[in-house]
């Protein structure tokens, strides 16, 4: 396409997503909960199709060198369409809050006022790699009677074209409009410099992807973005703590899988439980082939493990996000020098607590500047599918509007309503 094409291209797929925006914003529940129905059936019917699909990507990427955790995010595994499928039904099984009335108050005048939840609109989403975000998105986007335009990365675009017609098909399927979910059919950029200058059509943008991406997004955009620019996300291990739970909640979190935003990134230790803790740790990562960068303190405790893979850590490793078998590992005095370490070298993505002590678990909720605070649980779990939100458009470390997961609520917007007998203001 030249720039010409492209331009005209992406006005054609915001006036068509307006027109379909205003159809949704009206569609009756049933029919937005009869297609997510239709959507989960035809991703278990045609998983293998889907796979097929999804081995072109996956061929390419391992062509082009890709990482292997950035290969991992393309799968798209049996499991991972199921999980899905299952988000797309949990959806259709959750109330719709479209319409609904909050916080009704009579005034002295006489009128009641209150506010009623209603759709964004047109909402565009621009993400890297996982193409199972097509289908967390579209199915949002259709519960939430929004309209939505996805551009995901040139290394799934077979896989998203594949899934993107799933979605319109069960769109149509179910008497609603094909255009309320459309897909970038090209992986030409330029098409994301106009989607982000376009608040004629689109009323928010939402990157997903790598921080290099999202930061281009933020400086761009002549719309709102929600966002979050990585996912530095902290373990500290308190002092007391049940040290069986904290190793196995410090492992799953770091271990369970390495490419996602929610894996822990770093880990703290209370000095008081550094001694006891530590080597148990350092030996189920020693196992597992991932690399400690450590401070002093941390490193002198380790220095036993056997097989374990010490560094120095350097300033830039407390603030990385590796996705990667790598952490950082520091011993703090206590729970006041972990807070103070989370909120300057952290992300506010995540962050967890692994305490018997009630006061601090309190403290930490309170205090620790993060989209999701966690007491004794893997920062794994910060997820929509896992908190009960369906799915998740992707997690905002914003503080307006949307913060951590956004499921529903954080695709619709709140007008005021005001319901009167005739009162005229004096």
């Amino acid at each position: 396409m030249n720039a010409l094409n492209i331009a005209d291209y992406a006005q054609t797929l915001g006036m068509q997503a307006k027109v379909a925006s205003a159809l949704m914003a009206k569609a009756p529940t049933a029919t937005k909960n009869i297609a997510l129905r239709r959507l989960a059936a035809l991703l278990r019917a045609n998983a293998g199709s889907l796979e097929q699909d999804n081995a072109k990507d996956i061929a390419r990427a391992e062509s082009l060198g890709l990482a292997a955790p950035l290969v991992d995010r393309l799968r798209l595994t049996p499991k991972v369409i199921d999980t899905v499928a299952q988000g797309c039904e949990q959806l259709a099984a959750m109330p719709d809050i479209i319409g609904e009335i909050i916080g009704m108050k009579q005034q002295p005048s006489g009128i009641r006022v209150g506010q009623m939840r209603v759709p964004i609109g047109v909402f565009g989403m621009i993400f890297e790699s996982r193409p199972n975000v097509t289908i967390e998105a579209a199915s949002l986007s259709i519960k939430s009677g929004n309209a939505c335009i996805l551009r995901g990365g040139s290394e799934a675009i077979e896989s998203n074209k594949a899934l993107a017609r799933l979605v319109q098909q069960a769109l149509v399927e179910s008497g609603l409009p094909a255009d309320a979910v459309q897909l970038v059919q090209t992986t030409e950029r330029e098409v994301v410099g106009q989607l982000i200058t376009m608040p004629q059509y689109v009323d928010v943008i939402i990157p997903r992807g790598g921080k290099s991406l999202i930061e281009r997004i933020s400086r761009d955009a002549k719309v709102p973005v929600i966002k979050h620019l990585d996912g530095n996300c902290h373990t500290y291990v308190d002092d007391p703590c049940d040290l069986d739970m904290a190793v196995k909640v410090a492992d799953n979190a770091k271990t369970n899988k390495y490419s996602p935003c929610n894996a822990s990134e770093s880990l703290l230790v209370a000095r008081g439980v550094a001694k006891a803790f530590l080597p148990r740790i350092g030996a189920v990562f020693a196992a597992k082939g991932v690399e400690m960068r450590c401070d002093a303190e941390a490193q002198a405790i380790l220095a036993g493990v056997k097989d374990a893979n010490l560094k120095a850590a350097t300033e830039q490793d407390w603030y990385e996000e590796f996705l990667a078998p790598i952490i950082s590992v520091k011993v703090v005095a206590g729970l006041d020098e972990a807070i103070a370490h989370i909120n300057h070298y952290g992300s506010h993505h995540t962050d967890a607590i692994i305490t018997r002590d009630h006061m601090h678990a309190q403290a930490f909720l309170r205090e620790v500047d993060s989209g999701s605070v966690m007491v004794n649980a893997s920062t794994r779990f910060a997820d929509g599918f896992e908190y009960g939100l369906g799915a998740e458009i992707g997690i905002s470390t914003d503080k307006f509007h949307a913060r951590g997961p956004v499921g529903l609520e954080g695709l619709t917007s709140l007008k005021y309503v005001v319901l009167g007998d005739g009162e005229i203001r004096n």
